[in-house]
């Protein structure tokens, strides 16, 4: 099959679309098939890659790093020149549309998966001041058309397959199928001295948090939460990786706390480097209502770690309590405990969040993915 692939976000940009597209992809080239991707361009001309096809783009003020492809192109002569199957939207936004215009013209199956909970972001980012039910509705408005045109639409977890049918229960089809995660590149058996020995964490037990920090990832209660358990142990540090918009927000919140000497904020992170991160720490904390799928939380469970987590969502769906992590609430106080309860757990937790990541084989997604397109492709073909 030859596939074309959609993004509202590709490299140098990193996030769990990205991570996601790059692992189907791999994956799916694995199995035969020929993928390609078309992606806003990006900012620095250095980065772009050979074999991406890229939108002409510009930058999202709001949103540093990230690239809005809001310019006429000619890629429906190239997706016909390519002679594709499918088109597989990531993108809900421009690019969503973009892959339904294509796939229109064309007269190509698009498939979609719905990896963000835009109605969530969007208050955060909006340029207008607009009452967050007016954005919800006209979101949802919208993404309900473009889920009920899709020939097929994705969801990661069951909880987002169960939210998507409440808004747009005409779908004419829904799988979930959560993005694989690679158990022998994020293994317990990875060494995290190198970064220990970093920031001097020797003797330290160390708290993960790693993703974009960003507002709607609710930062605000792991930090809370760690003011708390670190005024009750004074050998608990938390770590926080990666960059956002929201960075200097939450490092000021953190001295307004009087925790910023037990807080590290290590900044970007090459990907090369991940496993030693997640090795390093004793537990990992997630406190995003924003997920559809959780794959830092996944990736924290393949390298054997027990994980404190919101009771929301896709991250309610991943973790089993005291089995292979912890869930709390709203409260810093809840929080707190569970986070304690992560970083003082036996091994046998440790044993079972490996466990449950295992569950989450790439080629076993992939390959129930192939059949989604299959389905996609013949449904088409019947003139549906």
């Amino acid at each position: 099959m030859r596939i074309a692939m959609f993004t509202d976000s590709y490299l140098p940009s990193k996030d769990g679309v990205v991570t996601s597209i790059l692992l189907t992809k791999q994956e799916l080239e694995k199995l035969g098939h020929e993928v390609f991707i078309f992606a806003p361009e990006p900012w620095d001309y250095r980065d772009r890659e050979s074999g991406v096809y890229y939108f002409k783009s510009r930058g999202f003020k709001s949103y540093p790093g990230y690239m809005i492809p809001m310019f006429p192109t000619n890629k429906c002569e190239i997706l016909r020149e390519l002679n594709v199957d499918l088109i597989h939207t990531h993108g809900l936004l421009f690019m969503g549309l973009r892959s339904m215009f294509a796939g229109r013209t064309l007269s190509k199956p698009v498939v979609v998966t719905f990896h963000t909970m835009v109605t969530d972001a969007a208050k955060y980012y909006a340029r207008i001041p607009i009452p967050d039910w007016m954005t919800n509705r006209l979101f949802w408005i919208y993404l309900r058309e473009l889920l009920e045109r899709a020939d097929a639409v994705v969801a990661p977890t069951d909880a987002i397959r169960t939210e998507l049918l409440n808004y747009a229960p005409d779908m004419k089809r829904i799988e979930v199928i959560p993005t694989g995660v690679d158990t022998a590149r994020f293994s317990p058996a990875n060494d995290g001295s190198e970064v220990r020995n970093k920031y001097g964490l020797d003797g330290e037990k160390v708290l993960l948090h790693l993703g974009r920090i960003a507002w709607e990832k609710n930062l605000d209660l792991v930090l809370k939460g760690f003011r708390k358990l670190s005024a009750e142990d004074r050998d608990i540090r938390l770590m926080i990786v990666g960059e956002g918009p929201a960075k200097k927000h939450y490092q000021k919140m953190a001295s307004e706390l009087g925790i910023e000497e037990k807080t590290i904020f290590t900044g970007f992170v090459p990907d090369a480097d991940l496993p030693q991160y997640y090795a390093a720490c004793d537990a990992f904390t997630i406190a995003s209502k924003f997920e559809t799928q959780g794959l830092a939380a996944l990736e924290a469970m393949a390298s054997g770690k027990p994980v404190a987590g919101i009771d929301y969502r896709a991250v309610a769906e991943l973790v089993t309590p005291g089995q292979d992590g912890f869930l709390f609430d709203d409260s810093p106080d809840s929080c707190a405990d569970a986070m304690s309860a992560a970083l003082s757990s036996g091994e046998d937790v440790r044993k079972n969040a490996r466990r449950k990541a295992e569950a989450f084989g790439m080629e076993k997604s992939a390959v129930k993915l192939v059949d989604l397109y299959k389905y996609a492709v013949e449904h088409k073909a019947n003139g549906h």
